[in-house]
């Protein structure tokens, strides 16, 4: 399953200069599967495309950047919704 991933911090708590954006996650973590990071830096959000089976991986995914950070998970995928039988 794709999960589309927000990560936001405010400015006191930026990694500029400390580990930078990446510094946020752990793409370590077995399960996750990182397709993609983009940010809007000067809005210090970061956003995260990965797959994996199940969203406690995710969570472990996200523990770096857990204390200041707030994220938002979304799972999402190239597949419209069917239409009714």
């Amino acid at each position: 399953m794709l999960f589309h991933i927000e990560q936001s911090h405010e400015p006191a708590d930026c990694p500029y200069g400390s580990g930078g954006s990446r510094s946020l996650h752990d793409a370590t973590v077995d399960g996750v599967t990182v397709h993609g990071v983009w940010g809007a830096f000067s809005e210090h959000v970061v956003f995260i495309l990965v797959e994996a089976d199940d969203l406690e991986a995710v969570h472990r995914f996200l523990l770096p950047g857990m204390k200041t950070c707030t994220a938002s998970i979304t799972p999402v995928s190239d597949r419209p919704i069917p239409h009714p039988a």
